[in-house]
C-alpha cells in the first residue's frame, strides 16, 4: 500500500505560517519574482469575495479592498517540506518527496494505516501545518485520494473509487 501526505495550498500555508490573525481574512499569494505578479494561491475567504487565481494584485484589490496580498516565503516552504519528510519517515523507510508539500510513502506493513496517518496529520497540525492523506494500492491513486481526503481517506478498490469521479478531479496533479 501507498500513502500520500498532501499539504493543500502549500505555498500559501508557508507564507501565512504563525500568522493566526490572517486565517479568517481573505489572502492571496503572489510570486513576486515574476515580471507581472499574479495570484497563484488563495484561501477560501478570498475566493468567497470574488478573487481568483491569475488576477493581478490590483485586480484582487478592486474585488475586495481588504484582501491581504502575501509574497511566497521560500525559507518557510523549505522548512515545512523538511518537517513533512521528517514525519513521513516516522511511518516507513520508503519515502519520496513527490513535490512541494507532497510526499509518498510505501508501506510493507499495512496494519492500521488510517490510524497511523491520522496521528501524523494531528502531529503536523500541532506544527501549524494543515495536511490531508490518502491511502491506496497505487501511488497515483493515493495522491488523488489525498486531495479528496478530510483528513484521511483509504481506498481499497481503485477502480470503484475512480469510476464515478469527474474528469476535472482526475486532472488534480497536472500543472
Amino acid at each position: 500500500m501507498f500513502a500520500t501526505i498532501y499539504l493543500p495550498n502549500f505555498y500559501l500555508q508557508a507564507a501565512m505560517r504563525h500568522q493566526f490573525h490572517l486565517r479568517s481574512k481573505p489572502v492571496g499569494l503572489i510570486e513576486e519574482r515574476e515580471n507581472k505578479p499574479v495570484i497563484i494561491e488563495l484561501n477560501h475567504a478570498a475566493e468567497s469575495v470574488g478573487v481568483r487565481k491569475g488576477m493581478t494584485p490590483s485586480q484582487a484589490l478592486a474585488r475586495y479592498l481588504q484582501i491581504v496580498i502575501k509574497a511566497r516565503a521560500y525559507a518557510n516552504e523549505k522548512l515545512i517540506d523538511q518537517i513533512l519528510l521528517q514525519y513521513a519517515f516516522t511511518l516507513a523507510p520508503f519515502v519520496e518527496a513527490t513535490g512541494p508539500g507532497v510526499c509518498t510513502i510505501q508501506f510493507t506493513d499495512n496494519r492500521d494505516l488510517t490510524v497511523k496517518l491520522s496521528r501524523t496529520i494531528e502531529q503536523l497540525a500541532k506544527c501549524e501545518i494543515i495536511a490531508q492523506a490518502g491511502i491506496a494500492p497505487l501511488p497515483d491513486t493515493s495522491f488523488l485520494a489525498a486531495h479528496l481526503a478530510r483528513p484521511v481517506m483509504q481506498i481499497d478498490d481503485a477502480q470503484q473509487f475512480l469510476a464515478p469521479l469527474q474528469i476535472e478531479t482526475l486532472a488534480v496533479g497536472i500543472n
